[in-house]
């Protein structure tokens, strides 16, 4: 059986797909697409027992966690979290994959096809309400285009609608709980603290709700908090570079390393530099961009272990 902590799609196809049952512990605060989940599965006719949902707080987690019956472990959700999964299991010989934080970097070279790296990033930071791991978090762009590409930013967020998460004309809906409205507005006050230069669009908030603005920041340093720790929200650092060694050299300096994306329109560019990332999903000329049948996780604190694609499959089988 298997447990993961989060919203897990990929993880939740892979274990059914290989003949286990599972165990599945959605986050306290985002619950209901989990028992809409078995809602699905029932009227599918999928026999009782083989999926089981059970919510409750992190309490309950580090419970199931720690209890023997459980074969494997699949986590998805904060790098703190995953570190202590990781020393509740050292030494139990039970596997586990953790799918956990990210600060992943757009690399905007000045041949690139500015345009559609501006929605690219859009589309990174801001779906979700940036609540994604894998989210663009930093802007990376070269110093000969860096003013046309911010300003070409801050007219695309002069345009998006933050409201009602149902509306489908809604581009940013609600941040998903109190805590985490409390957390990235911590983050950016800290921000402004350290002498980086924000950007919110002048449209007003909904009176009612956990809402918060899409926001850039410029003018930011490697040391500076909301470069270096996942904010998990709308928010997105931008950051000029000269060299290509220099845009690599600061893409890596963080202690994530899920994803990255790059910008130009030279191939072999692209190739140079994904080689050189240390992360482990790397797009050229788009972001976000999945396939069922590719592995997709990532290296130093973004976690261990792989979902989808074969690599993802196998850790749901036992060898003899």
């Amino acid at each position: 059986m298997e447990f993961p902590a989060a919203d897990g799609r990929l993880e939740n196809r892979a274990r059914l797909a290989c003949g286990n049952t599972v165990v599945l512990k959605p986050a306290e605060t985002t619950p209901l697409t989990a028992l809409k989940l078995a809602e699905i599965f029932q009227d599918a006719g999928l026999p009782p027992g083989v999926v089981n949902i059970v919510n409750g707080d992190g309490a309950l987690g580090a419970a199931l966690v720690a209890h023997p019956g459980l074969d494997k472990i699949a986590f998805t959700g904060s790098t703190e979290v995953g570190k202590s999964i990781a020393r509740t299991l050292a030494g139990t010989k039970r596997p586990y994959t953790l799918e956990l934080g990210g600060k992943a970097a757009h690399i905007i070279f000045e041949d690139a096809p500015l345009d559609e790296a501006v929605e690219g990033i859009v589309n990174g930071i801001f779906f979700n309400q940036g609540h994604v791991c894998c989210a663009g978090s930093r802007v990376l762009v070269q110093e000969s285009v860096a003013a046309v590409v911010l300003a070409r930013l801050k007219r695309r967020l002069d345009t998006l609608i933050v409201g009602n998460p149902l509306d489908k004309n809604t581009d940013i809906g609600a941040i998903n709980s109190k805590t985490q409205l409390e957390r990235i507005t911590t983050l950016v006050n800290a921000g402004v603290q350290e002498g980086a230069c924000l950007y919110q669009p002048s449209s007003p908030l909904p009176a009612h709700g956990y809402f918060f603005a899409p926001t850039i920041f410029t003018e930011t340093a490697q040391s500076h908090r909301i470069v270096q720790e996942e904010i998990f929200g709308p928010v997105v650092t931008v950051q000029t570079f000269r060299t290509p060694a220099e845009a690599i050299e600061k893409a890596n300096n963080t202690r994530y390393g899920l994803s990255a994306g790059v910008w130009t329109d030279k191939g072999s560019k692209i190739f140079k530099t994904t080689a050189a990332l240390r992360a482990g999903v790397v797009w050229a000329n788009t972001f976000n961009r999945f396939d069922p049948t590719a592995a997709f996780g990532g290296y130093k604190e973004s976690g261990m272990g792989r979902e989808g694609g074969v690599q993802g499959l196998r850790s749901y089988l036992r060898f003899q």
